[in-house]
């Protein structure tokens, strides 16, 4: 999957990805290649990316995932 993620001033994280690694607002959840489109709000906590190879701290924001596009919009 295409994987992308933003804050207000720049491009945080840009690549591709086999797994990501969210905390979303009820729950931990994973999204891998070809997931059913979801969007979700997401808590403070951190972004994995495929098992470890990155992981970003954040403290809230939100994903859309889509057609093995994923797009995360976080505060700085």
């Amino acid at each position: 999957m295409n994987l992308v993620m933003l804050n207000p001033k720049h491009v945080v994280y840009e690549g591709e990805a086999q797994s990501v690694c969210l905390t979303g607002d009820s729950a931990e959840f994973e999204l891998l290649d070809h997931h059913a489109p979801i969007v979700s709000l997401l808590r403070a906590g951190e972004v994995i990316v495929d098992g470890g190879r990155e992981s970003i701290p954040i403290k809230r924001g939100m994903v859309m995932f889509n057609r093995d596009e994923c797009v995360i919009l976080v505060e700085e």
